[in-house]
């Protein structure tokens, strides 16, 4: 098996391939192995360790150093984490005491001090011109010798590496959870997919690939290996096209198609004949997309193909020479007519999702209460034919339809993109909202697998379900957009890393804290570099190498209940144009002293992968009895084009964070209490002992230990909790 797809396993599953090799004595590098892991925060696990023990030393050598690049990566450890001040988070100076320095070098250093001196008698200081403001004063290497070695702590983290199956079956396995999840992938895990789909296109693929990007990605692979691809909508040979052009294949952006050789156009004509030969009313879905259409007809030639007339039909409707009512059409047309129980019913029949999805609209659109109870109606017969992550959707959707006053909407698109606006929408009455909620927890139940024995992790039930791909960004420790959950430790510490890719890039880590009615009380960043609450790194302005910045935080100190960690671009590459960004947090104790990055002590790294000029990868808030807790959000605002500062996003980022946090997500717990009413039995794990039997796990980490048999379902794999 290729190293790459290795990674891939270790990455997604924490699993490694089991290693093989000509036997030998490998004891000594194992347990080498493993101390090196576990400086990074990872450990091998008892089988593991005893597998790679019986293996040859340079088979366990060579198995270590790929799984260690591995690791390293997905801890954020494979890049040098430096910081502008030596010291940090000693003796990080008073912001003005510090500038006035930086003036006062710039006025004694020869080219600088003519610039400099020019702009002071106007009273501006533009730190930019300044030669020793934002770039490192010091090597990696001198700021390593100013820190301490980290004091181990039972706190630190410290993630179990399992042993894995044979490395074809690893692969297969996850090839087949990725392209037949119930939810929508990230952009990370539909690269991943489509570098296992290259290896698995002649292969056993999954039942069923619900989700249509994942299907592009697949059918890209296997026509590439001269497979024919799996089709049932003209929509998927527009994705597909869209894929062999590297476009996106969401449709949500243009894509520029490209010449296609002869065997693809014929694959696509061919396969988008069948396609509407066999059920010609789907002809309806191309106007939603015509102008893509026509712009893939001009270089498909259908034409020149008289043996496929019913894909030449789909151009024909682009064009307009053929009219085809679309069926959203056919809906709102009922809608403006006032007619909400007759679309509710087309809907039910032909497209339940799209009721599901509209439900709401239509309750409030029906005029009398026998229309009322049509719509309602409606759903119900149409609840056993729509995707499970739809059904729990509107679960979601309609337990925060309270109706509450001054209530407001919170939008986040799929990149990300959040904003919030005022609710105007008549409220739902108490019956409506009882009537749904009993019918989607009726359906949801009845689809649940029977789990025999759950073993719960308590700290999993606050956890969001993942209902969209976009919920999270990839990482480690990372949970879905809504997700709660625990913070322990005295000292919190945010990191940042950027590098740029084509033009000087300057992205700036701040912290804004917040009061229990969502003033701010105070911030850290480059214009704020100490408070009570803690310091700043000091501020790096280019990253042509890779650049860091870092804010230390006692939590014990903070004045107010919020603190919100932010990540502003002020100059050059966004989120999505740099060559990397990630952003984490750390939790230590003030006696561990250490360097300012300790890979053991990272709790979540996350890529920040997004639209818009700020992100918003988490909040934390203390309750009344003065615990801690994360909530998760990833989410990116627009801001400014240059020059975004946490002093101009105070107020956006108090009544978005005010609308996120007032929204009640779906939780595992949710899906658990479901079970339970099923006759599941249940056990809330202890964090140390597992049952002797085979038990369905679902928790954050998967405990060692766990008899033959079991199923283990974490954060990695939560999607799999999602019925079908």
């Amino acid at each position: 098996m290729a190293h790459a797809l290795e990674h891939l396993v270790v990455r997604h599953t924490r699993r490694l391939p089991a290693p093989t090799g000509p036997a030998g004595d490998g004891a000594a590098a194992a347990r080498r192995f493993d101390a090196a892991l576990m400086t990074a925060g990872f450990k091998l696990s008892g089988e593991l360790l005893e597998r790679l023990s019986g293996l040859a030393e340079p088979t366990v050598v060579e198995t270590a150093v790929r799984t260690l690049a591995t690791v390293r990566e997905l801890v954020g450890d494979h890049v040098r984490h430096n910081v502008y001040f030596v010291d940090f988070p000693a003796n990080v100076p008073d912001r003005f005491d510090f500038w006035r320095a930086c003036v006062a070098e710039a006025i004694d250093a020869g080219d600088a001090r003519a610039g400099t001196v020019d702009l002071l008698p106007a009273g501006v200081l533009d730190l930019l011109t300044l030669p020793s403001y934002g770039r490192y004063r010091h090597t990696y290497e001198e700021m390593l010798a100013a820190h301490d070695e980290l004091i181990a702590a039972a706190g630190d983290r410290l993630t179990v590496l399992h042993l894995g199956g044979d490395a074809e079956d690893e692969v297969t396995s996850l090839f087949l959870a990725l392209a037949g999840s119930a939810t929508p992938l990230g952009e990370e895990h539909l690269r991943d997919l489509a570098v296992l789909a290259g290896h698995r296109a002649h292969g056993p693929g999954p039942e069923e690939i619900p989700i249509r990007e994942s299907r592009a990605v697949v059918n890209l692979a296997r026509l590439r290996a001269g497979a024919p691809p799996l089709l049932d909508t003209v929509t998927d040979a527009l994705r597909l096209a869209c894929a062999l052009a590297e476009g996106d294949v969401t449709l949500r952006e243009p894509t520029r198609f490209r010449a296609l050789s002869r065997p693809h156009r014929r694959a696509l004509l061919g396969a988008l004949d069948a396609v509407v030969a066999a059920s010609p009313e789907k002809l309806a879905d191309v106007a939603a997309h015509g102008e893509m259409w026509k712009r893939l007809g001009e270089r498909l030639h259908p034409h020149e193909y008289p043996k496929w007339p019913h894909a030449a039909e789909v151009f024909a409707v682009a064009r307009g020479e053929r009219k085809v009512p679309s069926f959203d059409s056919r809906v709102e047309d009922l809608l403006v007519r006032g007619e909400p129980a007759a679309a509710a019913d087309l809907l039910a029949s032909a497209a339940p999702g799209r009721l599901f999805r509209a439900v709401d609209r239509l309750v409030r659109a029906a005029r009398e209460e026998g229309e009322r109870e049509a719509v309602l109606a409606a759903a119900e017969r149409a609840a056993p034919k729509v995707s499970g992550r739809v059904v729990l959707a509107l679960r979601e959707h309609v337990q925060n339809r309270t109706g509450a006053e001054a209530e407001r909407r919170v939008f986040v698109n799929r990149e990300g993109r959040a904003w919030v606006t005022a609710d105007t929408r008549a409220p739902l009455t108490a019956a409506v909202r009882e009537r749904l909620l009993g019918m989607l927890d009726a359906e949801t139940r009845r689809r649940l697998p029977e789990p025999g024995r759950l073993l719960v992790d308590p700290d999993v039930l606050d956890v969001a379900l993942p209902l969209s791909g976009r919920a999270a960004s990839a990482g480690l420790g990372v949970l879905p957009r809504g997700s709660v959950s625990p913070v322990e430790g005295e000292l919190l510490r945010f990191f940042l890393y950027w590098r740029e890719a084509r033009r000087t890039t300057d992205h700036d880590l701040s912290a804004l804290v917040m009061d229990a009615n969502h003033a701010p009380v105070t911030w850290l960043s480059y214009t704020a570099l100490s408070d009570v609450e803690g310091t700043h790194s000091g501020d790096i302005t280019e990253a042509p190498d890779g650049a860091s910045e870092f804010i230390d935080m006692r939590l014990g100190a903070v004045r107010g209940c919020f603190v919100v960690p932010q990540v502003h671009v002020f100059a050059g590459e966004g989120f999505d144009e740099a060559a990397e960004c990630f952003f984490g947090f750390m939790l230590r104790e003030p006696e561990q002293r250490g360097r300012p990055f300790e890979p053991r002590t990272v709790r979540m790294k996350s890529d920040l992968r997004g639209p818009g000029r700020v992100a918003l990868p988490l909040a934390f808030r203390r309750d009344e009895e003065g615990r801690w807790y994360a909530h998760w959000l990833h989410v990116y605002l627009r801001g400014q084009p240059a020059a975004n500062r946490v002093e101009e996003h105070r107020v956006s980022i108090a009544v978005l964070l005010r609308g996120l946090l007032g929204r009640s997500p779906l939780t595992v717990g949710h899906l658990v209490a479901l079970m339970e009413e099923s006759g599941a039995r249940t056990t809330l794990w202890d964090g140390r002992t597992v049952p002797e039997g085979p038990v369905t796990y679902i928790g954050l980490e998967r405990p060692a230990g766990l008899a033959p048999g079991s199923r283990a379902v974490t954060p990695d794999n939560l999607r799999d909790l999602i019925p079908a």
